[in-house]
């Protein structure tokens, strides 16, 4: 075969040619032959468990906006990670995720490490899956599954590559560029402009795809000229909106009930980057029957589908606002009423969540990036700790724990020098607490901020809406998270009382390297939706 290179050296030259000189990994015998001879120009992310080693891949997508490349150990491996795969299906990350398989001459004895159908394994939750049939394909199957990954909507894809491939020639890949982005339907978008221009109350809800694309300032652009209120959509995983601007309504509690009622003075409806709607308790929404107008536009079509009413404009935010915009005029109507702020919490012993998220607003540094996962303490949150940056705030839009640690760390990796705040609950903290070594040993400007009521919080509140008692399994006495910390080469602090929290916030906050701060908390139960 003339011009031919190892299905290996065909590999590192896509990858430097799609950017993905970046790996995170998880090694095993089964990867050996990718590893070896590790190339200078390639950094290797290690993390101790592959279920951290996707979220950090994930974190580092999502903030660079280029696809990452995950490289772990056998079907074990990826039976450990499903649950960040699904996670980063879910938040639309951009992943190409890589496991070895057995040698190909031992597939048919059933092998130890071998995978029947390997390639099914992580389905429905990728949208590409492939073991390349033939040794000398496995380039071609990788590049497929970029091209795939980075096509809106984004998300994980995988490829199964038995282990013996990598020595095999091959023919070296040409460069290749496609297209991300569609624009919409411009009849769709001028009956939008339509509607709108006619509409006597318009509202909008904004969903995570607006950070996403990039499309930002031109969401705040179109309310501006609509002078129309914003809400975020329900379990938004990125800023929806500046949280500070006088057309900010609030968040979206992801219960039928409360959208319609929020929803139900408007005579038009216009969702931007976000499914028609999220929710999470059952319950009757009114607006699905009430014959309000609805326009919706979004990349996903998925999400366009499951709508189930309106009209769904399929394409690119980015291409899709600012040809919206183009089609309307400055409104005359008087802008809504700002939101109200809640007052100052007063210190108290135990501290108050909103005592702890004030505390750190006043301190947290304007450029910080936040990545949370403290599901029982995010109302609080999004009282008192206001995120007003685009590309300043992360969380999972699965609900899986366990994905806010890790990814904290690639996003810390995608941005070098930029401090990252992971506000992480006791329970989640224990799902990839191992991603503390990770920051540990690449010394992150990461500030980990565990917020210990001693229990999984959301299943309290969760008791109380469904009338149930003396659940088990609830509590979870006993943690040390400073001594957890110290044990990976991370130093902690921690606080009970309100005296000492804004001098260790302030101290981590200005540690070179990671640091942890466990914040003891009050465990009374929060409200997280009402039984009506």
């Amino acid at each position: 075969m003339a011009d031919t290179v190892t299905v290996r050296q065909a590999t590192m030259a896509l990858l430097r040619d799609c950017g993905m000189t970046t790996v995170f990994g998880n090694p095993g015998s089964t990867e050996l032959g990718f590893l070896d001879r590790w190339p200078n120009d390639f950094r290797y992310v290690l993390g101790l468990q592959e279920a951290s080693v996707v979220a950090m891949a994930d974190g580092y997508a999502r903030a660079s906006g280029r696809a990452a490349f995950c490289n772990l150990h056998s079907a074990a491996g990826l039976g450990h990670a499903l649950g960040n795969v699904f996670t980063a299906y879910r938040n639309q990350a951009p992943l190409v995720i890589t496991a070895g398989q057995q040698s190909r001459s031992l597939l048919p004895r059933n092998p130890f490490l071998g995978a029947t159908d390997a390639a099914s394994f992580p389905k429905p939750y990728v949208k590409w899956s492939c073991e390349p049939a033939r040794a000398e394909d496995v380039p071609g199957a990788i590049a497929h599954a970029f091209h795939v990954a980075m096509q809106r909507p984004f998300g994980p894809t995988f490829v199964s590559i038995p282990s013996d491939d990598w020595s095999a020639p091959t023919r070296p890949l040409p460069p290749r560029r496609t297209s991300q982005d569609m624009a919409p339907d411009p009849a769709l978008l001028a009956e939008c402009a339509a509607a709108l221009a006619a509409a006597r109350n318009p509202v909008l809800v904004i969903g995570p795809e607006v950070d996403a694309e990039a499309a930002g300032p031109a969401a705040v652009a179109l309310a501006e000229t609509l002078r129309a209120p914003v809400w975020a959509s329900p379990f938004c995983s990125r800023i929806a909106f500046p949280e500070d601007h006088t057309l900010f309504a609030g968040f979206f509690a992801a219960a039928p009930p409360a959208i319609s009622a929020a929803l139900a003075p408007h005579d038009l409806v216009l969702v931007l980057g976000a499914p028609v709607f999220t929710f999470h308790v059952a319950g009757d929404c009114a607006l699905f029957t009430s014959g309000t107008p609805l326009f919706q536009l979004s990349a996903d079509g998925e999400a366009i589908a499951a709508a189930g009413t309106g009209t769904g404009i399929q394409g690119s935010l980015r291409l899709g606002l600012p040809a919206l915009a183009a089609l309307l005029v400055q409104s005359d109507r008087s802008p809504p009423p700002s939101r109200a702020r809640p007052a100052a919490p007063a210190a108290s012993a135990p501290i108050s969540a909103e005592y702890l998220f004030h505390q750190l607003a006043r301190l947290l540094p304007r450029a910080a990036v936040v990545v949370e996962e403290a599901p029982s303490h995010r109302p609080a949150l999004q009282a008192h700790l206001p995120m007003r940056d685009w590309g300043g705030f992360y969380t999972m839009a699965s609900g899986g724990l366990g994905y806010s640690l890790p990814a904290a760390v690639g996003i810390a990796l995608a941005h070098p020098g930029r401090r990252i705040v992971a506000i992480i609950g006791d329970g989640s903290m224990m799902y990839s607490i191992q991603a503390l070594w990770t920051a540990a040993q690449h010394a992150l400007p990461l500030t980990i901020i565990v917020v210990n009521n001693s229990g999984y919080g959301a299943m309290r509140s969760f008791s109380r809406v469904m009338g149930t008692e003396g659940v088990p399994g609830i509590d979870l006495p006993g943690l040390d998270f400073v001594a957890l910390a110290q044990g990976m080469g991370c130093p902690g602090l921690r606080v009970e009382g309100p005296k000492l929290l804004a001098e260790a916030l302030a101290a981590a906050l200005r540690h070179e390297g990671p640091m942890l701060v466990e914040v003891a908390v009050d465990a009374a139960i929060p409200t997280l939706y009402h039984k009506s």
